[in-house]
């Protein structure tokens, strides 16, 4: 898919930026591949795939200096080999992942990001599939590295709709079996539940050997607090249970809370070595991808 098709779901701006994420977003998954298997590079087997568009950051030894004479273009020569990275974005699509303004939910974010990882994996060959939930799997499209397999993807994204309760320790058992060999999964949530259960799933996962990356997505109101006078809070996972709170009340026990979760959540993904990066989604997309990039490079 082109990049241009992405403006359904990122600014210009963001799809300005996100083409400097190529070269960034390369390296990390070869960091991941290193891991997985014997070589994370491409161009050592026997079967082209295609050219492309040379981009800062490519060895100048995959340039194919015969096209480039042709064409006074530099382009690159890909190949197809067993080494490329297998990844599976599980996005949640329970009902807490719909708050926020419209147009600016957690959902919303949820599906940007999801949009450029997607976009960005597929871009260099490497294959990516898309699994949504809520208490359990609602939909499954399996790794495919296809150009035309990001479009499934993206249509499956706009299509779904928030709602349910999510159960997130579930969802990680019932993907762990379809699992066909090692790669990388890409939790993409606000993880709200009860963190024990995540957490032995992770360490599941682990265990397999998996590679597993989550952005947990939170709305600044969830954060801070800011309420001040009596408000209507409402559950969005369970439709009909609402409360008339006076904030002053609850806020100092609310945070208490959100901070003990959040620090038992922290612990675990580190002692699981499981990577979690916490977004808001007040935060420019693109900039917190690059961010977290540059910070895998360093740390791998």
């Amino acid at each position: 898919m082109p990049v241009s098709d992405l403006g359904r779901f990122l600014s210009a701006e963001e799809l300005r930026r996100l083409g400097g994420l190529q070269v960034l977003a390369r390296e990390v998954v070869e960091g991941f591949c290193s891991g997985l298997h014997q070589s994370p590079h491409r161009g050592f087997s026997v079967e082209f795939r295609q050219h492309r568009a040379y981009v800062p950051g490519d060895e100048i030894r995959s340039i194919d200096w015969r096209v480039f004479g042709r064409t006074d273009r530099f382009y690159v020569r890909e190949y197809e080999e067993e080494t490329n990275l297998r990844a599976q974005l599980l996005v949640d699509v329970s009902g807490s992942m719909g708050y926020g303004p419209a147009g600016k939910a957690k959902w919303q974010y949820a599906v940007q990001l999801a949009a450029c990882l997607a976009h960005l994996m597929i871009r260099q060959q490497d294959s990516v599939g898309l699994v949504t939930f809520d208490s359990g799997i609602r939909r499954v499209l399996p790794p495919r590295a296809r150009p035309s397999h990001l479009q499934a993807i993206l249509g499956e994204l706009e299509g779904a709709k928030t709602g349910g309760e999510s159960d997130l320790g579930s969802v990680f058992r019932a993907v762990l079996p379809k699992l066909q060999r090692r790669g990388l999964l890409v939790l993409i949530s606000d993880c709200f539940g009860e963190v024990q259960p995540l957490l032995r799933a992770l360490a599941q996962l682990r265990h397999g050997h998996q590679e597993v990356l989550v952005f947990q997505v939170l709305d600044r109101d969830e954060l801070e607090f800011p309420f001040r006078e009596w408000t209507q809070f409402e559950c969005l996972e369970r439709p009909g249970s609402v409360r008339l709170l006076d904030p002053a009340q609850v806020r100092g026990a609310y945070l208490e809370r959100l901070e003990a979760f959040r620090s038992e959540l922290r612990r675990g993904c580190r002692q699981n070595r499981v990577d979690l990066v916490e977004l808001t989604t007040d935060s420019p997309l693109t900039e917190a991808l690059a961010v977290y990039f540059k910070r895998r490079m360093q740390h791998r």
